[in-house]
């Protein structure tokens, strides 16, 4: 009980930067963009994030900060994209191959250091509730925020004028254009929108969920993200069920380690990115349900005079 309880509690954490990264992927391929520097960007932002919580002891600054970067780091991903028609798949890897090497870069004066996590919120009164309440309700502030911010988008998307707007730019962006809607600037505003949260996510993952800096710690989190969108079939419910479902396999290698059951910790590890390549192999199978969820335009560039 003792282990179950500690998988369901660490899963929240565990899920979060998973879950923030692929919120941002979402509303970037809704518009029609599919963006590979993920990975890229969580690091570079980890490593930031990591770098100036060490120097000044302020979360807020350095989650600030990360954030601002990776926007940075994605504003150079959509120019490529959108006003030089660069492929999308290889301006994104080249991207992301930059925000790695930038990331060993800042990171490598601070290489096995370690910093003071802030503590859980306590919900008064649900946290007190035996067995759910250590669960659900003693979780950091950015657990409860992702989780805030998931349900929001949820909505936005579906029910607001501004989640209208970025579906029709993703289903068909000529007509998006014939009815007035500024196609380049819905686009650059949701990729950006996707490296604020990647930067987000990766200073979380560097400050809070394992606050100790090594070279190469964001450990392909930002192609699970990737993966979870299209796990999820760009719904935003769906999401956030696969993240929490990921999460508690990140957490599966500890606690096999605790019960003592002699499977070797390498298989555990390598667990979370099995289950994504037999995941999206399934899923892609499927090609009528990706065809009713994905966006039409996903992946195509366009310009205004095409």
């Amino acid at each position: 009980m003792d282990t179950i309880i500690f998988i369901l509690t660490g899963t929240f954490a565990t899920a979060t930067p998973l879950l923030l990264a692929a919120l941002g992927e979402l509303v970037a391929e809704k518009s029609g963009i599919i963006n590979l520097s993920i990975e890229g960007m969580m690091a570079l932002s980890a490593a930031m994030g990591f770098a100036i919580v060490y120097t000044t002891g302020s979360h807020l600054l350095a989650f600030a900060v990360a954030a601002g970067l990776a926007m940075l780091l994605s504003a150079v991903f959509a120019t490529l994209v959108m006003f030089f028609s660069a492929n999308q798949v290889a301006s994104g890897l080249a991207v992301g191959i930059l925000g790695l090497g930038l990331s060993a870069l800042l990171g490598r004066d601070y290489e096995s250091l370690t910093l003071q996590a802030p503590s859980a919120l306590s919900v008064p009164i649900l946290s007190d509730i035996p067995i759910l309440g250590s669960i659900l309700f003693q979780q950091d502030i950015v657990v409860y925020m992702t989780i805030t911010a998931g349900f929001g988008l949820m909505w936005i998307i579906q029910h607001s004028r501004v989640g209208l707007i970025l579906r029709i730019v993703g289903e068909n962006p000529h007509i998006a254009h014939n009815l007035g809607f500024n196609v380049l600037q819905v686009r650059f505003l949701a990729i950006l929108f996707g490296g604020f949260m990647a930067g987000i996510a990766g200073a979380y993952a560097s400050t809070i969920l394992t606050p100790i800096w090594s070279q190469g710690m964001i450990l392909g989190r930002g192609w699970i993200a990737l993966a979870l969108v299209v796990f999820g079939t760009w719904r935003v419910l769906r999401v956030m069920i696969g993240a929490y479902l990921f999460g508690a396999l990140l957490l599966a290698d500890l606690a096999v380690q605790t019960l003592n059951l002699g499977i070797p910790s390498q298989i555990m590890t390598s667990m979370p990115y099995a289950m994504t390549i037999v995941v999206l192999a399934i899923i892609s199978r499927d090609t009528l349900r990706i065809r009713l969820n994905a966006p039409v335009s996903l992946g195509q560039n366009y310009r205004p005079n095409h």
